[in-house]
């Protein structure tokens, strides 16, 4: 049996400031785009790398939520198995996110990272080594959860500048589904197309 892992408040603050900065970077990438750019699939690209910079922008609210709520179940009872837990669904899913300005979307990431920052000072040094598990993921204490979220936003902001991005996410012995696709096929599928 491993030691759990134990945080200190430096932790906390470090996970806080790199939060901002790669929010703050992501941010401006999004800005930096018309709208008809913000809407554009990016040549030669593959999986996830060919939503737009709009589909990315929900992409990471949807993520933001769901990542919460893991890290509510774990906090409430640590080692619990995520798989089927849900979070809340964003106003503007992927498949609208096109039909909406960059603004709105930079503004509900806004907002909502003003939330999880919210959640993230309410727990305590203890709960950060509480862990829930994903299929894809494995076991992971919120910590680890929350320090995916600057990762995420650092890799996101990297597709929005047409740059590949050093950070790939790890899978538990699988390489990433094709969410891109996944959300296509089902969007036909639900249209009778």
């Amino acid at each position: 049996m491993t030691t759990p892992p134990t945080y200190s408040q430096a932790d906390v603050d470090a996970l806080l400031s790199k939060m901002e900065l790669e929010r703050g970077r992501l941010i401006a990438a999004a800005e930096a785009l018309s709208d008809d750019d913000a809407n554009r699939v990016p040549v030669d690209a593959e999986g996830e790398e060919q939503w737009t910079a709009k589909e990315q922008l929900s992409h990471l609210w949807e993520m933001e939520r769901g990542y919460i709520a893991w890290c509510r179940a774990g906090q409430a009872q640590s080692g619990v198995d995520a798989a089927n837990i849900r979070g809340e669904p964003v106003a503007i899913p992927i498949e609208r996110a096109p039909q909406h300005p960059v603004r709105q979307l930079l503004d509900a990431l806004i907002e909502e990272r003003a939330r999880t920052n919210d959640f993230i000072r309410s727990l305590t040094l203890e709960e950060f080594a509480h862990t829930a598990s994903t299929p894809a993921f494995g076991e992971l204490t919120l910590m680890q959860w929350l320090r995916s979220f600057y990762r995420h936003d650092r890799m996101h902001a990297a597709q929005i500048q047409g740059r590949k991005s050093a950070y790939q996410p790890r899978y538990q012995g699988t390489d990433e589904a094709n969410q891109r696709q996944m959300r296509i096929d089902r969007v036909a599928q639900q249209s009778g197309q």
